[in-house]
């Protein structure tokens, strides 16, 4: 399966409940809006297939990811429809690589079966936490005891790769819990894990709090120090980070979906919120709200919200974003022959190689881990100084 064939990312919005810290396109879920919701997305991919917003003969898809919301919450049936759909209007990889997000709570053996027999080879887990307190301060649903079992399920039951989802940097989380999460995470096994530093968005819950000063945030010398402890504690476990919030046993077992996103690959989003990308200077997104997608999708508009065309200044910073993120970080000449200069020859690097920022050889540059924890900072300084040397 070819990295550069493009991916099909599938938006679930429905939850059993709204995390306070979730700022996702979700709603509460019910019976009856989950029920039509495979048919609004068998439609919206005959429409795109018909429009021309995606052309058919594209190079077939070779990922697939059910994200949301909580994709784990949809029936089987309702899951084949939407696979079905995807077959009759688009081309797939014939080895595509499945992907399903799914919560701890609705984990066991049947469901399992149900979802590697549809073709899911990578699940992953929305476990958060194995400590209770932070479990409910998370508005979780699952315990730390659930949550064990569920990946211990998900692992025996014959996946190629079981993720599991972590988030850090509580108002309160020290050091010492947070090493305990990463050791249940390490003990378990999985193939790979991604831990999410605790972001506080204005629309959620915890906004609120933030502006009513119930909840403070945690600084920023203990969020580095967190995510430090985070990459040498999985490093040395054998789970080297692939990416700023990213560990992989081995490099089989690296997203296949999400490097598209990171590598500028073509991707093409269906379901309320999910953008989309040519893989040239076009992005477009859908109406992110699930009640102005049913109304857009029953008019026959299309439920395509609006669109950008990215210029070459923009392409190049989320290029230098991208890739300093990875532990690839950018390829000097590919970067050259796209954008027309070597990022490594401009002012400020020098100064960041002594720092001990950056890595430099005549391949590459990279951050170091202590550069990784402020990557896209010093994306936005690069680019700047890139910026000046062209003229923009």
């Amino acid at each position: 399966m070819a990295t550069s064939s493009p991916g099909l990312y599938l938006h679930v919005p429905f939850c059993s409940a709204i995390c306070p810290y979730c700022d996702f396109a979700v709603v509460k879920s019910s019976g009856r809006q989950q029920r039509s919701f495979a048919e609004l997305i068998a439609a919206e991919a005959e429409w795109v297939a018909g429009s021309g917003q995606w052309p058919v003969d594209a190079a077939g898809f070779g990922t697939i990811y059910f994200g949301g919301g909580t994709p784990s919450l949809l029936a089987l049936g309702e899951l084949r429809r939407i696979l079905d759909a995807v077959g009759e209007n688009f081309a797939i990889d014939p080895e595509v690589w499945i992907q399903l997000e799914a919560n701890p709570e609705d984990v066991d053996e049947e469901r399992l079966a149900g979802w590697r027999a549809l073709g899911v080879r990578s699940l992953s887990l929305g476990v958060q936490s194995f400590d209770a307190a932070e479990l409910a301060f998370l508005g979780r649903r699952h315990s730390p005891e659930e949550a064990v079992r569920a990946v211990e399920l998900a692992l025996g039951a014959g996946f190629d790769s079981v993720s599991l989802d972590l988030i850090y940097a509580l108002p309160g989380q020290t050091v010492e819990g947070w090493r305990r999460n990463l050791e249940q995470a390490v003990r378990l096994a999985p193939g790979h894990l991604s831990c999410y530093e605790l972001t506080v968005h204005e629309r959620t819950l915890f906004g609120k709090l933030r502006r009513r000063g119930e909840l403070i945030e945690v600084g920023e010398e203990r969020r580095v120090a967190l995510f430090e402890l985070t990459h040498r504690f999985l490093r040395d476990a054998g789970w080297p980070g692939y990416e700023v919030s990213n560990f992989a046993r081995a490099p089989a077992q690296r997203s296949r979906h999400n490097r598209k996103y990171w590598n500028h690959t073509p991707y093409l989003g269906l379901g309320p919120s999910a953008h989309s990308f040519d893989g040239g200077d076009r992005r477009w997104w859908n109406e992110p709200r699930l009640g102005g997608y049913r109304r857009r999708m029953a008019t026959g508009q299309g439920p395509v919200a609006g669109e950008e065309r990215l210029n070459r200044a923009a392409l190049r910073l989320e290029a230098v974003m991208l890739a300093l993120r990875t532990v690839e970080g950018i390829d000097r000449v590919n970067f050259k022959r796209r954008f027309g200069i070597d990022p490594a020859t401009v002012r400020v690097v020098p100064q960041r190689l002594d720092e001990g920022m950056l890595r430099l050889d005549e391949h590459r540059l990279r951050t170091t881990l202590a550069g990784w924890a402020l990557a896209d900072g010093l994306a936005l300084e690069l680019d700047m100084e890139m910026a000046m040397v062209v003229g923009e």
